[in-house]
């Protein structure tokens, strides 16, 4: 069962990931939040996984579809199931196991 389980990890974590990021770009929090989650793409995830940078204050439309209800949040996308972080992305460790990413 935990060569079954190890393979399922390595499968999952070889698709790329989509994240969406919504901020307010004015926000000393939400540039950190930009930095730190540029930061999990390019060293923590699969080649080819994508951040979408959402200025809520431009795009109010994304942040109701997404029920956004305070900024800085995160938004794994894909793989499924849909998890969020809400606040502060910069203890690294804590953001890595919210999101699912296996070390």
């Amino acid at each position: 069962m935990n060569a079954i389980k190890s393979k399922m990890c390595v499968k999952t974590e070889s698709r790329p990931w989509a994240l969406r990021l919504f901020v307010a770009r004015e926000s000393a929090a939400s540039a950190n939040a930009i930095v730190q989650a540029r930061h999990i793409v390019a060293e923590h995830l699969p080649e080819g996984s994508t951040l979408e940078i959402i200025d809520i204050s431009r795009e109010m439309d994304a942040a109701a579809r997404e029920q956004v209800l305070a900024i800085p949040t995160l938004v794994r996308a894909k793989p499924e199931p849909v998890r969020r972080i809400i606040g502060d992305l910069s203890d690294l460790q804590k953001v890595r196991t919210l999101l699912g990413i296996v070390p």
